[in-house]
Parts: structure tokens; sequence; C-alpha cells
């Protein structure tokens, strides 16, 4: 994973749920291509065919509240977007895309400082979200290392499987 991420941003407001970002009825679909063609369907129609790698989803408070569902950071994951920010999270939602490899950062005030189309950089070590359009900027604490090797490593799944590959390697 780099240090910095820069994107075009995507805005949506606060309590977006889980099934706001992938409906219910997708729960079925484990193939990313085709959860992608859903993400965020009922919030904006156009989200899944306009957003583009790299692109930079941020929220208001408890973005990801509602069920527990993987489904939700995965299909944003399908994008792949380059990150997802927020001024807070639903903490479950947080962790389930940290274990996915989604960078996910929570940083108080963000979402009042972006407007749809402009340009987020995101520098973990630094623990800060620059809109570049503007030159506003807010401050987070950067993520624990063990955080960061999740991320770096692809997710939590990939972390064990190179960490099980390693050990057979040994043996």
């Amino acid at each position: 994973m780099q240090d910095t991420i820069e994107g075009r941003v995507w805005c949506v407001g606060d309590e977006l749920d889980t099934d706001q970002l992938i409906a219910g009825k997708y729960l079925t679909i484990i193939d990313p291509a085709e959860l992608r063609k859903h993400v965020l369907e009922n919030v904006d129609p156009t989200f899944s065919q306009q957003a583009k790698p790299g692109d930079i989803l941020v929220a208001g408070e408890n973005m990801g509240c509602g069920s527990s569902r993987e489904h939700a950071p995965a299909a944003l994951k399908a994008i792949p977007l380059g990150a997802v920010v927020a001024n807070s999270f639903a903490r479950i939602f947080f962790r389930n895309s940290i274990n996915l490899g989604m960078p996910t950062i929570e940083a108080p005030g963000v979402r009042e400082i972006f407007r749809p189309g402009d340009t987020c950089r995101i520098l973990f070590k630094e623990g800060r979200v620059v809109n570049v359009t503007t030159g506003k900027e807010v401050r987070f604490p950067p993520l624990p290392a063990h955080l960061m090797d999740l991320l770096e490593q692809g997710g939590l799944v990939e972390k064990v499987r190179q960490e099980l590959q390693r050990a057979e390697a040994r043996t």
C-alpha cells in the first residue's frame, strides 16, 4: 500500500447504512465484478458506472451503520476505491473494511471540507487528509502499525495466506 493516496472525491452524507451501500437482495452475489454493478444504486444510480479505480468516498457521521455484512466494503473495494474517509464509522464496518484491505480513515470534520469532484490526498504516515482543490485539510491519528500491516498485505485473508506460505516454506 502507498503512503499517499490521491483521487477524485465522491461525497455521501451521514448515517449511510450497509443496505444503502449494497442492497440486501444482492447478498447472494460473491463475484466482486457483479457486486460492483450495484454499489450505492439506491443513493446514486450512476455511481457504479462513473466511479473509477482510485476514487475516494468521503462520508459524514456513522458511515456503514446497520448490519455487519462484509458485502458493503467488498462492493466498494470492487470499484476499486482508493479509500473511504469519514467523520466517523460504525465500528464493524470500519473493521470489515480494514480486514478486506480497503483503506479506511476516520477524520472528524473531513466531510465538511469536500465537495463532489474535488481531489483528495491522504497522507497516512502524517495523519492528514488534504483537499487538493481548496487547500483545506484535517488531521487524523495515523492507523496503528498492525492495521497498516493488514492494509499493506491486502487484508486479513491475504495476510494469513502469506504467513501460511512462509511457514510451509520453512518446513
